[in-house]
């Protein structure tokens, strides 16, 4: 997400996201099954992070009207998602971290990922330079 957005790295990297994120979900459904209700919280989550990536990936590829708006959304509520579900599942027992209460693996990705990505739907230069043509 940091690197510069032209083709070679980023659609690359956006890539190996995507399939690792595959990869990530099928693991993760199925030890949430096998751990079933417990972990329904974190299968909501992946599925949630997957059809994020799959709605901003498509939004790319088929590049309709205001796409870029639809991928960096997609791509980054899909990151945030994903955080969350790690947060969640293993906040209690990392340092630092599990001085924290449960509420705080819920919130603090979100609080820190959704004004980034307000920042960058107001300043991408693929976002803001369509608008000031209208």
């Amino acid at each position: 997400m940091l690197s510069p957005k032209r083709p070679g790295r980023h659609p690359l990297s956006g890539s190996v996201y995507f399939w690792a994120l595959i990869i990530v979900f099928a693991t993760m459904a199925m030890l949430a099954i096998m751990r079933w209700p417990a972990d329904i919280d974190l299968l909501l989550l992946g599925f949630l992070s997957l059809a994020a990536a799959v709605v901003g990936r498509r939004a790319r590829r088929e590049l309709k009207r205001n796409w870029p708006i639809v991928h960096v959304t997609g791509m980054a509520v899909s990151y945030i998602a994903l955080l969350t579900a790690f947060y969640v599942d293993n906040g209690p027992h990392l340092p630092l971290w599990n001085r924290l209460p449960a509420l705080a693996f819920w919130l603090l990705p979100s609080a820190v990922g959704l004004p980034l990505l307000i920042r960058t739907l107001r300043r991408h230069p693929l976002i803001v330079a369509p608008r000031a043509e209208t």
